[in-house]
């Protein structure tokens, strides 16, 4: 289960320092119990393939 992550205001703003230098907005979330997949470099290819295709973001688990 992903829910949004609760930060401190020192991390908070390390968060916005990353955010203003990139020109990027990041979203913080935290996982419980949840395993991430393995994915070879191929594989992590067709995941990004699909993720502009269809305009959203993919996150690969162990099921």
């Amino acid at each position: 289960m992903w829910s949004f992550s609760k930060i401190d205001a020192e991390n908070l703003k390390a968060i916005a320092d990353l955010e203003s230098k990139l020109g990027i907005t990041l979203i913080a979330f935290s996982d419980d119990g949840i395993e991430y997949a393995d994915l070879n470099e191929d594989d992590t290819k067709e995941v990004k393939d699909l993720e502009k295709k269809l305009g959203l973001s993919l996150v690969a688990v162990k099921a």
